[in-house]
């Protein structure tokens, strides 16, 4: 079984800081959730280091194929639409 490649988008504040819409990353198989909250760390770090403290500490949410998730420990597959949602603030 070789490496799934999963799509990631980012909305609001952290596309913003990522300067990126979305992108298409390789994942080992059987990656979850914190799997990918890692590796996105450590790719943003040198580019956003807000974003990536936030994404690796869980302060943003996680959608799986436009489904919220609650546990870091949902394996991805291929073809996977992973979005990350930071809190909605208003007044």
């Amino acid at each position: 079984m070789g490496a799934v490649t999963v799509r990631v988008l980012f909305f609001a504040s952290l596309r913003e800081a990522v300067r990126e819409d979305a992108l298409d990353l390789r994942l080992p198989p059987g990656a979850t959730v914190a799997d990918l909250r890692a590796l996105l760390a450590e790719r943003l770090s040198g580019l956003s280091e807000e974003a990536a403290r936030a994404i690796a500490d869980g302060d943003v949410r996680v959608a799986v194929n436009q489904r919220l998730e609650q546990s870091p420990d949902v394996r991805l597959a291929a073809g996977d639409e992973v979005a990350f949602l930071p809190p909605i603030t208003g007044g």
